[in-house]
């Protein structure tokens, strides 16, 4: 008898778990292009979202730098085995825009999730760059950043500059005695030259970087950066870098070791290099906003964001985007957000979170932090100042980095520079043209 009803006991079991499925977690890939602190801070924040349920697994990955990452993603899309969220940073954005059938739009994912979306929600200033004219998100705000100016205060103090510079003019001023109290392998310097020198440079001075609002309200954007404001600019950084007064560091960011080392006591680069900062430099430093042509009508304007937002690849399964959205709504926390801004530099995306910060007395003892929000909001954005949308914008980058290099190399004249740089890109827009009609 007690055999039999341990038989019977068996069987029922075997049919309950054969009825009862183990519980399967949905795997979410997410690629990405962050490195040293920042890489700590997404594989964070995947394991807290981890924690925080049971139904999903989001797994990171890097891919490389910004470039690399994206264009990985594209050719794993191709080959049909693209990851669930990409990062791609914001000057990718038109070429991700075009790419029908691609995306999967972040309002569209929200509202099918059927997870809480409030675009209102989150800052203008970076929402606007991943909008459509009508105000819909197509991808996520992650890493928002602008361009600011590093100091190392020490180093200052050595050389005899008692305030921190304002205008380009002092800037260059400064350069010249830091040279000479020491550093005389860079007086100053820069990461993301394009970027600092030509897209923000323009935004700052509100000065056109290309005709239909940078490309915001068309592809059939002209661009216009050989304007004789911007040669002056490209003229000055020359002569300067003759004597390493001006000392190039790259087109991306890999010479900002120069400001953690000590070597440029004066350095512009984004804001989210905070973290490293944080972690690497050995000597009281601070941020300040960038400089500025004194004689510019209306400067300083406002800059605009840097960084990265996360797009969702086409292709997936409904319970796979359930899993996306309910990552988005995780990042979206008013809490963790506030504190992904205190601990990276990156800019909150939301204005709860700003708001938060700001109640709590963060900046008053990290002032540092808030340089980027000041300038992002240091005038009512114009046509020439809301951002940027070019299209084959990557491949952009690198031409105009190119010509900027001949002409601090002494190989062409700024106006020569600047004047092929606008043709050679002018050219790859109406490529691009093309192929995004």
């Amino acid at each position: 008898m007690m055999l039999r009803h341990f038989g019977l006991a068996t069987t029922l079991a075997t049919t309950l778990a054969l009825a009862t499925p183990a519980h399967a977690v949905t795997e979410l890939q997410w690629w990405h292009a962050m490195t040293g602190a920042n890489n700590d801070v997404v594989n964070k924040l995947a394991a807290d979202f981890n924690a925080s349920q049971s139904d999903y697994k989001v797994m990171p990955s890097f891919k490389g730098g910004y470039a690399d990452t994206m264009n990985a993603g594209i050719a794993a899309f191709r080959a049909g085995n693209a990851p669930h969220i990409m990062q791609v940073f914001e000057v990718g954005t038109a070429t991700m825009m075009s790419a029908t059938g691609a995306i999967k739009p972040v309002y569209q994912l929200m509202k099918d999730a059927g997870e809480p979306f409030d675009p209102k929600a989150y800052l203008p200033t970076i929402t606007g760059y991943y909008s459509t004219s009508k105000g819909d998100m197509l991808s996520f705000p992650f890493n928002s950043s602008s361009t600011v100016m590093w100091i190392n205060k020490d180093e200052l103090k050595k050389a005899g500059i008692a305030e921190i510079p304002k205008t380009w003019p002092e800037v260059f001023a400064a350069a010249k005695k830091l040279k000479a109290s020491g550093h005389e392998t860079c007086g100053f310097s820069n990461a993301w030259a394009s970027w600092v020198h030509i897209e923000q440079f323009s935004a700052w001075h509100n000065v056109a970087i290309g005709t239909k609002a940078n490309g915001l309200d068309g592809f059939d954007t002209v661009l216009k950066f050989n304007s004789p404001l911007h040669v002056k600019h490209l003229q000055n950084l020359i002569d300067l870098q003759k004597d390493k007064t001006y000392d190039y560091a790259g087109r991306a960011n890999a010479g900002e070791a120069r400001f953690g080392s000590g070597e440029c006591a004066i350095f512009l680069t984004s804001s989210g290099y905070y973290g490293t900062a944080k972690g690497t430099a050995k000597f009281d430093f601070t941020s300040a906003p960038m400089p500025y042509y004194p004689d510019a009508a209306g400067a300083p304007q406002n800059s605009i964001i840097g960084g990265a937002s996360l797009w969702v690849m086409g292709g997936k399964k409904p319970e796979e985007y359930k899993g996306v959205a309910k990552f988005f709504a995780f990042l979206s926390d008013t809490n963790r957000q506030a504190k992904l801004h205190q601990e990276s530099g990156y800019l909150p995306i939301t204005k709860a979170a700003y708001e938060k910060t700001k109640a709590d007395g963060f900046y008053q003892k990290n002032p540092i932090l808030e340089t980027p929000l000041k300038e992002l909001t240091n005038k009512e954005p114009t046509e020439n100042s809301r951002g940027l949308r070019f299209g084959n914008m990557v491949q952009m980058r690198d031409v105009w980095a190119e010509e900027i290099e001949a002409a601090l190399a002494g190989k062409k004249t700024a106006q020569e520079a600047l004047d092929a740089a606008v043709s050679r890109g002018n050219a790859m827009l109406r490529t691009f043209e093309k192929t995004a009609k």
